[in-house]
């Protein structure tokens, strides 16, 4: 079985999907999909369907869709499998669990390559980082869980999904910096940036590669329409971090060249320092 989470739901057996058409079976199928090989309580699973209103009939109109699903996975598993569609959408006291690998779906994929691609960046491999990094983003089709509607527990799911994939955009940039690459850099951040327009992770990372490209005066302004920004809108001055890096651009800092000591820098460096 492979599964599909970040993007349009996608679920596959023998190359046959069983993604029902049905809304709330989608939601169970993309719930359960989250957690592999851990029980989901009926609790968390009516939750996820009727928020705080369940009907009187919840408990057997939830066994009927976890009995849809089944169905259609045995139709797809096929009479000749080695195990029936009850030893994957297994019954457990109190909840119901998909018996398959992390790996089966990209989610935790995703969540292994970051791992990678966050440990090879504290030790300086940048190239493994950076390729790790962009393995992972790779696996995005899209917004998460699109086609899906979004329950209290799949929304908290899909907003912290949105949110790690945005980090890992940022490490990426990071360790792209670090490689030299800024010049390659500049039209994918004028986009996110764009996007993102009071992010100041981003904007530090536009500030650094103008910089680096011999545009001083380009990225001081990037700090200057960020900070009238940040004012006019929520009332607060650009954090400390930001500032620095705006004194260090004024002063011509030498940490802001892309060889300083024994490995290049990016704005993860230069906030840490």
């Amino acid at each position: 079985m492979r599964i599909q989470i970040l993007g349009p739901l996608n679920a596959e057996v023998n190359e046959r999907s069983i993604v029902p058409t049905a809304g709330k079976p989608r939601q169970i199928l993309a719930l359960l999909a989250l957690y592999p090989g851990r029980v989901l309580p009926v609790s968390t699973l009516m939750e996820e369907i009727w928020a705080s209103n369940p009907p009187q009939s919840a408990l057997t109109t939830l066994q009927t869709y976890i009995l849809q699903l089944r169905r259609r996975l045995g139709t797809a598993m096929g009479p000749s499998a080695p195990h029936g569609a009850k030893d994957v959408l297994v019954t457990r006291h109190g909840g119901y669990l998909l018996q398959i690998p992390d790996a089966a779906v990209d989610v935790h994929q995703y969540e292994t390559l970051t791992r990678e691609g966050q440990a090879a960046f504290e030790a300086g491999d940048n190239e493994v980082s950076a390729g790790r990094f962009r393995a992972a983003l790779g696996l995005w089709r899209g917004t998460t869980l699109v086609d899906v509607r979004l329950g209290p527990v799949l929304e908290i799911e899909a907003m912290r999904l949105e949110e790690s994939r945005l980090v890992t955009v940022e490490r990426r940039i990071d360790a792209d910096l670090r490689l030299g690459r800024h010049a390659e850099l500049l039209a994918e951040l004028m986009e996110l940036t764009a996007r993102h327009p009071q992010h100041e992770g981003l904007h530090s990372q536009i500030m650094v590669a103008l910089y680096r490209s011999g545009r001083q005066g380009s990225a001081l302004d990037v700090y200057r329409r960020l900070r009238g920004r940040l004012i006019e809108e929520l009332g607060v001055e650009p954090s400390p971090q930001l500032q620095r890096l705006h004194q260090a651009m004024l002063a011509v800092d030498p940490m802001l060249d892309v060889l300083c000591g024994p490995r290049q820098t990016s704005t993860y460096d230069f906030f840490a320092a």
